[in-house]
């Protein structure tokens, strides 16, 4: 038979306990209260497409670098020839590798992340909230929100974003190309910063905007190719399958993937030709424009060189758009 003294140490404790489990809750409501309060400030859900968009696609780049890498130098050889070997990925890969280190392979790390930081911060938050703006005055207009609504969505975002990105473009593809060169006439970027810089200085501010075109373009291409086939395919997978949100969002990010490489695949090639060009002691430069570039290939190499490396090209875009799209839905999730 316990004591009086057992009793009262035991009720004590449990009072204790409540006591403790109450805070705990308390503690808990107000932490939840406060994160949904300054999530739901307008100042923040204005600024969290941005962010959340700009953390996707820097996640993206970091797993997908080396694919970029292999797909740029299979874009640049046997530049201004119809004919002679035809490298492929694996070689490419091999011949990297073999010439270095494997860490070669992530040459141009830091500005492709700081293309991302700017570009895909720009391009997924414009499109989101042009979707939102297209989703209230489709409301207001009685009806849903259509694929020419996605497509004009997808357009315009991705041309904005990318002539905020081209600095930033340009200087991953010099640092990419650079190994291309002989070894006398390498620039050594040490970073994209660097790299910035040194262009800025050599060549002129405006120099960093060298294929500001062609990169727009091919931006628009992407992007509607990626974003309105991705919030279509994954519209359509909804309404007429029963698969997870999960393998929804795999499966439409693989579409659009393909669709986004398919469109812009040829501009991202003249984008290369272009942003790689220096110009010559003589002051000329290889291609005086982007129809100059398209008709001088189309001419010299063929029309398939604009499809060369579409495999390569499809394995990085599809990645990186599934990795996108997918950090890009969770964090939306987790923020809401």
């Amino acid at each position: 038979m316990s004591s009086p003294w057992s009793r009262a140490m035991e009720k004590a404790k449990r009072r204790a306990d409540t006591a403790l489990d109450r805070a705990k809750s308390s503690s808990a409501a107000a932490s939840s209260r406060l994160r949904n309060d300054v999530l739901h400030t307008p100042a923040v859900r204005a600024m969290l497409p941005f962010v959340n968009g700009g953390l996707a696609g820097m996640t993206a780049t970091t797993v997908i670098q080396p694919i970029d890498m292999v797909k740029v130098r299979l874009q640049l050889a046997g530049e201004g020839a119809r004919s002679g070997p035809r490298p492929s990925a694996l070689s490419v890969t091999r011949k990297i590798i073999a010439s270095g280190k494997v860490m070669d392979l992530y040459t141009g790390l830091s500005a492709g992340l700081l293309r991302q930081a700017v570009y895909t911060t720009a391009r997924l938050g414009f499109f989101d909230s042009f979707m939102t703006a297209l989703g209230t005055r489709a409301t207001a207009q009685g009806r849903s929100v259509g694929f020419a609504d996605r497509a004009a969505a997808g357009l315009t975002a991705g041309g904005l974003a990318a002539l905020v990105g081209n600095p930033a473009d340009l200087a991953l593809i010099r640092m990419q190309s650079d190994g291309l060169k002989p070894a006398a006439q390498r620039a050594h970027y040490r970073s994209v910063i660097d790299a910035l810089a040194r262009i800025a200085r050599s060549e002129g501010v405006l120099a960093l905007w060298a294929g500001a075109f062609p990169t727009v373009v091919r931006a628009m291409a992407l992007n509607f190719g990626q974003l309105a086939f991705f919030s279509e395919a994954k519209q359509q997978l909804r309404a007429r399958t029963e698969w997870s949100g999960r393998a929804q969002t795999l499966a439409a990010s693989g579409i659009a993937g393909f669709f986004a490489s398919f469109f812009s695949l040829p501009f991202d090639f003249v984008k290369t030709r272009l942003q790689r060009q220096t110009r010559a002691p003589d002051g000329s430069l290889p291609y005086k424009s982007m129809m100059d570039c398209f008709r001088k290939v189309a001419k010299d190499e063929g029309l398939l060189r604009f499809y060369r490396g579409f495999s390569t090209y499809y394995v990085r875009i599809a990645p990186h758009a599934m990795v996108t799209l997918i950090v890009a839905d969770y964090l939306g999730f987790i923020t809401r």
